[in-house]
């Protein structure tokens, strides 16, 4: 059964050995981030749980999907392509025809239904329930760079709903505290809360958001995945967890968010109220300078009687981030497969921060086949912002960096095989665009070239191990050492 709440989550991390409890007292100011980053820097360490936070009685919890391990047992799965594997299911079914084959169909329609969110009067989320006296400086909020403008809410899952189809988001945005009921949210250009802003800043209104901080770990993870265009969020939770999320409906705005929720922040941002957000260390390993944008103002907390906080840390690369970029990544192989069926693996290494680096395995058909995949891939969602692809032959494991390298200098000629793109989308956070939003990418196309394509040589074979001698030294592997 999938976790129905972060408190669930964090009893199958201390079964597992995957829980560190800080029982002294510490600071938000700093020096939990420095813990945490420490922690992560050294690889395969717990995820950590601070019960003493300085000036709160909200526990802490960092590192929480810092490793393959820890992501397995959130999301109850080995292999996480299983999850891109349902959404292509769902997209294929077609309603078949004659009573026969539609009887056969309602244990599958019975599993999608088993998806969707479930409605609810109340919830641990409810138990205390703030407006007048609401408080954003009522949680253990971390300042992380000593160079950072202030404190900044990590791991908050924003909630906004699409104005015309009303279909819900939910995406995690840092967001800045200013002062007990103001905080400045960065939404990104070309994130979707972001677009739900727009659409309604066009019509001079307030757009309503909740920040829900805590909730179980498919949901957490579903607010960082990029869904495809026109999926409730919610829906995806369910389909990752196999078991719809139960809703609340929030006090103050009209939104809903999960009834197990640990703590929720209900209130809008308005588009008249532009503040400077930043500087921020971010996931780059620089600081993001300030930049204007919208103010969001608190109008009500629900919350549970003793909530965790939980929060995240970004750095420089190899940092949390990563390894939920690498769930992503498995999860989202079956969608782009889908559209692209040359396609054998993807992978988008952690120290390119997820948006700066993606390699592409196909089975190449036809000339001119990789920079056709380059090109689809560049026009799907948020992979619009990645700034550099490299696609090989399927004979390459696109997970192993010297395969990677191996295959670039063996088989991409630089002035032939590099492709780049001006003026095009990036990500806001990319320090070396030379504008905010706007810059290049570069393609490499490392495939195995034809004559086709412009390879006049005699075609290169590659030195392959003979079959019989290789059999013949597997037989006898130990027999060669068996006398030192």
């Amino acid at each position: 059964m999938p976790f129905e709440d972060l408190g669930e989550y964090v009893q199958a991390l201390e079964k597992a050995g995957e829980l560190r409890r800080v029982r002294a007292k510490v600071s938000a100011d700093l020096e939990v981030a420095e813990i945490m980053r420490r922690l992560m820097y050294q690889k395969d360490q717990p995820a950590v749980l601070f019960e003493n936070v300085e000036g709160t009685s909200m526990q802490i919890l960092g590192n929480a999907f810092g490793t393959m391990r820890r992501l397995q047992i959130a999301l109850e799965s080995d292999d996480f392509t299983e999850i891109g594997t349902r959404i292509t299911e769902l997209t294929r079914m077609k309603m078949p025809s004659g009573m026969l084959n539609k009887l056969k169909m309602l244990p599958k329609l019975s599993e999608i239904g088993e998806y969707g969110p479930k409605y609810v009067d109340s919830g641990p989320v409810t138990e205390i329930v703030e407006t007048d006296r609401a408080s954003l400086n009522s949680m253990p909020v971390l300042k992380s760079f000593a160079g950072d403008a202030g404190r900044f809410i990590t791991f908050g899952m924003t909630v906004t709903k699409h104005p015309e189809t009303e279909i819900r988001n939910l995406g995690v945005y840092r967001i800045q505290i200013i002062d007990d009921k103001h905080a400045i949210m960065h939404w990104q250009t070309h994130k979707r809360g972001a677009q739900h802003f727009k659409m309604l800043k066009e019509q001079n209104k307030k757009i309503e958001v909740a920040i829900v901080i805590g909730a179980d770990p498919a949901t957490v993870f579903s607010a960082v995945a990029p869904v495809p265009e026109g999926m409730d969020k919610y829906l995806f939770a369910g389909i990752a967890r196999k078991k719809g999320v139960k809703l609340v409906k929030c006090k103050t705005v009209d939104l809903e968010v999960p009834a197990n929720a640990e703590i929720v922040l209900e209130g809008f941002v308005d588009p008249n109220d532009m503040r400077m957000e930043g500087p921020f260390g971010d996931h780059t390993g620089y600081y993001t300078p300030a930049e204007p944008f919208p103010t969001f103002t608190l109008t009500g907390i629900m919350r549970r009687k003793n909530p965790i906080y939980l929060t995240t840390v970004v750095g420089k690369p190899v940092l949390e981030d990563a390894y939920i970029g690498k769930v992503i990544e498995r999860s989202f192989l079956p969608l782009i497969q889908m559209f692209h069926p040359e396609v054998v693996d993807f992978s988008m290494p952690g120290a390119g921060w997820f948006q700066g680096l993606a390699i592409i395995s196909i089975k190449k058909t036809y000339p001119g086949q990789a920079k056709k995949v380059m090109m689809g891939l560049w026009g799907m969602g948020q992979l619009a912002l990645t700034k550099m692809f490299v696609v090989v032959d399927s004979d390459v494991n696109v997970h192993d960096m010297d395969d990677v390298i191996w295959a670039v200098t063996t088989r991409a000629d630089p002035a032939r095989d590099t492709v780049i793109i001006d003026n095009a989308p990036t990500d806001t956070l990319d320090p070396a665009s030379p504008l905010v939003n706007l810059g290049s990418k570069m393609g490499i196309d490392a495939t195995q070239k034809t004559r086709e394509e412009g390879y006049m040589r005699e075609i290169q074979q590659l030195a392959i191990v003979d079959e019989e001698t290789k059999a013949l030294v597997d037989r006898r592997w130990k027999e060669y050492f068996s006398g030192t």
